[in-house]
């Protein structure tokens, strides 16, 4: 009963409350925070350390940025989710709080997609700058059946490169992106190939338009890093696989390069096997042995998944409101 009253405590304060809303939608910085409450960031840091030492948000530190989201685990964990469930929708400060946040979200999906597109045409030769992409491509392919797959798609597909590698073992391929211009020299790729059975489209990756259970295989190469909600990207991917079916993520293992953020628009600096491990547990996905291929500076992670036979994924505790660019 002191543990359950030292928690409603911590959050029963106007500016806390807001904060457990706020990360209800998201991964957040203190910055972004504190441009969406109007406070002094040594004020709404003080506020958060007392939420993270109350089991209410979870906090991880990614080079010089800290992260802040609603904790995923405990019984603090099912109480912040009661507590930002009891908040009326129509309370007018978490309206304001709820627009600036999507003004934030907004620019940062502008500004991406702008990379996207002035890089669409050098995509190739950014993604292999700091990875060596032919043993990465390898690995992939020695985790496909040898007898070929089914239905594949590819999440995140930018210019086409994994349905040029992993096309040729599948029976039907699609490869779905935001970005146009990415998708223009896809298209063009794909016309110069034998690949008659892999083609494009524009789709968000957080709401595929493809009925659940509707693929063998899924990837999502190098898309993870620039994902505002990981955790809903990888649910999204366990839905449209069949029972059985199998989705590779690959991504940077934990890393410290700040310039990705600066000069690549990358939102993480990579993953740790345990927090993608934990995200497909949540989506109903069995996770199978990590591949790591260290690199200099970076090293690849691989991390294999498989559909469990029966029962749908679960329904993660985050609240989904996403329109982020992909890669």
């Amino acid at each position: 009963m002191d543990e359950l009253l030292a928690t409603l405590k911590a959050a029963a304060e106007t500016t806390r409350l807001r904060l457990l809303a706020l990360c209800a939608h998201g991964e957040l910085t203190v910055t972004e925070l504190t441009q969406i409450l109007g406070q002094s960031q040594p004020r709404v840091s003080r506020h958060l350390k007392l939420l993270c030492d109350a089991g209410l948000l979870d906090r991880f530190r990614e080079g010089t940025f800290a992260f802040y989201r609603l904790a995923e685990r405990g019984a603090s964990a099912e109480l912040a989710r009661v507590l930002v469930d009891a908040i009326p929708s129509d309370d007018p400060t978490l309206t304001l709080d709820l627009e600036r946040l999507e003004a934030i979200k907004r620019a940062r999906s502008e500004a991406a997609a702008s990379y996207f597109r002035e890089n669409a045409a050098r995509w190739h030769e950014i993604r292999s700058l700091h990875v060596p992409e032919r043993e990465v491509e390898e690995a992939l392919l020695r985790l496909i059946p040898a007898d070929g797959i089914g239905d594949l798609l590819d999440i995140g597909t930018g210019t086409g490169r994994m349905l040029e590698v992993l096309g040729p073992r599948a029976r039907r391929a699609v490869g779905v992106d935001q970005s146009r211009e990415m998708l223009s020299i896809a298209r063009t790729k794909l016309e110069d190939t034998a690949l008659r059975h892999c083609h494009v489209r524009q789709a968000d990756m957080y709401q595929l338009p493809f009925p659940s259970g509707s693929f063998d295989a899924a990837v999502v190469h190098q898309v993870l890093h620039f994902a505002e909600a990981p955790a809903d990207l990888l649910a999204e991917a366990a839905r449209v696989l069949r029972p059985g079916g199998l989705l590779l993520v690959v991504d940077f293992a934990p890393h410290a390069l700040e310039t990705l953020r600066a000069e690549h628009a990358h939102r993480r600096l990579g993953f740790s096997d345990a927090e993608v491990a934990s995200w497909c547990r949540l989506s109903g996905l069995e996770c199978d042995a990590v591949v790591h291929l260290p690199g200099d500076p970076l090293t690849v992670s691989i991390w294999p998944a498989v559909r469990a036979a029966k029962g749908a994924p679960q329904v993660h505790p985050s609240i989904l409101s996403i329109s982020g660019a992909q890669s």
